[in-house]
């Protein structure tokens, strides 16, 4: 991996601030564990059965990014990026992906995420996740794509030091 360059969420800001600057940090985390890897490498499985990637890893949380922002907020019926139906595991399998395709639909859902979020008037806004049939609040999503990338980026550890032996940060 090459020089941490993340930017750390501040240690006073406002709710909004800090919920936006550690989705931030955790989205460039996950982006500086897949640095200077081939393709090849970065489709490399933990172990089998598992089709558990550092790419795929990448393409599920483009899923969670799509699935918690632009269908709760904008559209219920976007359809998910490599599945039919709504099965988050279809993004781990990255045995044909590659890096331009993967991280291409990842940013893309990103900055869709990043704004929603700046449009919004507040972490009050409500929509309907149509998974669970309920309204959730902006707030809500945030932190639950927070926890999200967190739980990944423990994963990403592992899949990094399988690949060259390299833990991070």
């Amino acid at each position: 991996m090459t020089t941490d360059t993340r930017v750390g969420p501040p240690h006073l800001g406002t709710e909004r601030e800090t919920l936006r600057a550690f989705l931030d940090y955790h989205r460039a985390t996950l982006a500086m564990k897949c640095e200077g890897l081939t393709d090849d490498e970065l489709r490399q499985r933990s172990m089998p059965p598992s089709t558990l990637s550092l790419l795929g890893l990448v393409r599920h949380m483009a899923e969670v990014e799509r699935a918690w922002f632009r269908r709760v907020f904008e559209d219920g019926d976007a359809p998910m990026v490599w599945s039919r139906e709504v099965d988050f595991q279809a993004a781990y399998d990255a045995s044909a992906s590659t890096r331009a395709e993967a991280f291409g639909a990842w940013r893309a859902e990103v900055e869709t995420s990043r704004r929603i979020e700046r449009d919004a008037p507040s972490l009050d806004l409500t929509g309907h996740q149509p998974r669970w049939g309920e309204d959730v609040s902006l707030r809500m999503v945030m932190v639950h794509v927070l926890l999200e990338y967190g739980r990944h980026n423990g994963h990403a550890d592992f899949l990094r030091e399988g690949v060259d032996g390299t833990v991070g940060a």
